[in-house]
């Protein structure tokens, strides 16, 4: 995919508002318990959950047919294309691909990578893209430690989703499309580093964020294209100062202004941090 058809499709991924519909369910997410796993704690990790860019399914203006099946790994524009995720940290000279596997018929693909410098493991989560609603629960349940799950790799029992010590939710912003009635309350008064790449996510997810009590690293506070250059820089200053949040800010917006072709200063006002 060449690079000048990114630059076009900016306008193309622009969110659009569907008319929201109510959920039926009704079980409160909070009333959910959870179970302490064990863990190797000196091991970091961050775990991104990625719904798959889809015209049918989810409310955007469509992108060419080719890299908007949200069902297709190969070719999904968040996923196989030269900016998705799996392309974009495989081509990375900061990360060593280590594991790719499929998990069921909702998450399609699951990828580890592992840092060349830092004892550091990224986990990617593909959602076929369908499944929008279920990638952004399991994210805002990960987020409040209401869902937590472990991983064996390299004779480690890595810490994934709520025992992350950073989440990240990369594609369209669902919450634009639906309503989530459930309450994802902070279940263990911990607090987790949050990234989310989505158009207008700081609006869209305050109040979900909020009650998980969730530190919001970047969010969004307008249209945006969540290719993965962006976290990927992030986290090339994440890994080593988890607390320099300016700088973790300015790199992210540079990445983006580069690929974007938008003024630094511009990225920096579309990639916030904090409340």
């Amino acid at each position: 995919m060449k690079h000048l058809l990114y630059v076009l499709l900016v306008l193309s991924i622009s969110c659009i508002n569907k008319s929201e519909s109510t959920q039926a369910n009704s079980k409160l997410v909070n009333e959910a318990k959870v179970e302490a796993v064990k863990f190797d704690t000196a091991i970091k990790t961050a775990h991104i959950l990625v719904a798959l860019c889809d015209n049918k399914y989810q409310g955007i203006v469509p992108v060419p047919a080719a890299i908007g099946n949200g069902a297709d790994l190969n070719n999904n524009l968040y996923w196989g294309c030269s900016y998705g995720i799996r392309s974009y940290f495989k081509a990375s000279k900061e990360w060593t691909l280590i594991r790719r596997s499929a998990i069921n018929n909702i998450k399609l693909e699951r990828l580890v990578f592992k840092n060349k410098s830092k004892p550091f493991y990224l986990i990617c989560d593909a959602y076929k893209g369908q499944n929008i609603k279920e990638c952004t629960i399991d994210f805002l349940k990960s987020s409040a430690g209401l869902l937590k799950d472990t991983l064996s790799i390299d004779n480690h029992i890595l810490g994934i989703n709520g025992n992350a010590k950073l989440l990240a939710y990369i594609g369209h912003d669902g919450l634009m499309d639906f309503r989530l009635i459930e309450a994802f309350k902070n279940a263990d008064n911990r607090t987790r580093d949050v990234v989310i790449l989505a158009c207008k996510s700081k609006k869209y997810f305050t109040g979900y964020i909020d009650q998980a009590k969730a530190n919001p690293l970047l969010w969004t506070s307008d249209l945006m294209c969540p290719e993965a250059y962006t976290i990927h820089d992030l986290l090339s200053v994440y890994i080593g100062d988890e607390h320099n949040v300016k700088e973790m800010n300015l790199v992210a917006a540079r990445a983006y202004s580069k690929h974007q072709k938008c003024s630094v200063k511009a990225a920096q006002n579309l990639l916030v941090s904090g409340f």
